[in-house]
């Protein structure tokens, strides 16, 4: 069998490339930003750097939105880092005030008719939710997908895992030297598991046989005799979701959401990456470990032996993926190959040749 190529060196390194994929994908696509739940009552924000550009998400009264982060009067920046606004969006420089809905509400010395009616609001950016998860769109046109086309059947798949009533425990960060691509080709195939992830593979023997080729990840990867979930022993005190069935409970399910979105679903918690790229070879990404309010609330809950499982799992990922990104600077390197059990990382080049990269 003739293997199949990669992308191409410039795919990873070229930084005009990356800005082709801001337009394509980051602004135009809908990007993943974290836990609704975040955002604790009226007022409540956080600014956002999507691929470069900065949004505003608040929560009002009546629901969540999404702004650009600059005041239509001059272009001043409105918001920076996490907090909470009393009733209107404030700009520092010449105190234009907008509602959390983005209508302009105060332009001072300034009669709201004489201000161009295309400058009475923020820019907008459209917001969706899905099992408590959140969803920006930075896209301008109307022919972009909706949410629930864009997640295909994933929400099917996973509809028995109480998402929405999951709640974060722990959070951890990874700054990594690599493009966002290496990351998902990463997660999207398992014949790297057996060098890199030993404790993995102990308590998934699954994911080292046959170079990972031949894995249902529809219905779940089965754990070894007497594990059921990602921790160092496999096992864990809590209490497995109780609307899973039999296989969910002793299975682990994946699943790869494009372009920035990773969840990772054990029987007793979820991990759920979102990935924040910030140029051609440096990616942020952010892991937070859902459980149910249920076990949370009980004596003695501990997220520790989760965390500290994934963590040494993901540090693992993230070395070998600096490493692919510093083999593939060489000027020789033109592009790699996909081995047969790789066929699920060659999605990254379909999607990017749909969206017109």
């Amino acid at each position: 069998m003739t293997l199949e190529p990669s992308l191409t060196r410039e795919a990873y390194w070229d930084d005009a490339f990356f800005a082709r994929e801001r337009e394509a994908i980051f602004w135009d696509q809908w990007f993943y930003v974290g836990r609704a739940d975040r955002l604790d009552g009226a007022g409540a924000y956080t600014v956002l750097d999507v691929a470069g550009e900065s949004v505003i998400l608040v929560r009002a009264e009546d629901g969540i939105y999404a702004h650009l982060n600059f005041c239509r009067h001059r272009g001043s920046r409105l918001l920076c880092g996490d907090g909470v606004v009393r009733a209107t969006i404030r700009c520092p420089y010449h105190s234009w005030a907008y509602a959390l809905d983005g209508r302009l509400v105060a332009s001072p010395f300034v009669a709201s008719e004489d201000v161009p009616p295309e400058a009475r609001r923020l820019h907008r950016v459209e917001v969706a939710e899905w099992g408590g998860f959140l969803f920006v769109n930075l896209g301008r046109g109307d022919d972009r997908p909706t949410l629930a086309q864009q997640l295909g059947p994933v929400p099917q798949r996973l509809e028995r895992y109480p998402l929405a009533e999951l709640q974060v425990a722990r959070s951890l960060r990874y700054d990594v030297e690599a493009n966002w691509k290496v990351m998902l080709e990463n997660y999207n195939e398992c014949y790297h598991c057996a060098g890199v992830h030993p404790e993995l593979c102990r308590i998934v023997p699954a994911f080292k046989q046959r170079g990972g080729s031949e894995l249902d990840w529809d219905r779940g990867i089965p754990h070894r005799e007497g594990a059921w979930t990602f921790t160092a022993s496999g096992t864990s005190s809590r209490a497995p979701f109780a609307t899973l069935s039999d296989d969910e409970r002793t299975r682990h399910k994946g699943e790869l959401i494009y372009p920035n979105f990773m969840l990772s679903l054990s029987a007793d918690h979820v991990a759920a990456f979102s990935i924040w790229p910030h140029g051609p070879s440096k990616t942020t990404i952010l892991c937070d470990f859902l459980f149910h309010p249920d076990e949370m609330a009980k004596p003695g809950f501990d997220a520790g032996d989760v965390a500290d499982f994934w963590d040494l799992v993901n540090r693992q990922d993230w070395k070998i993926c600096e490493s692919v990104q510093a083999g593939m600077r060489s000027r020789a390197f033109r592009f790699g190959y996909y081995a047969p059990m790789e066929d699920a990382s060659l999605d990254i080049r379909r999607y990017l040749a749909e969206r017109g990269m």
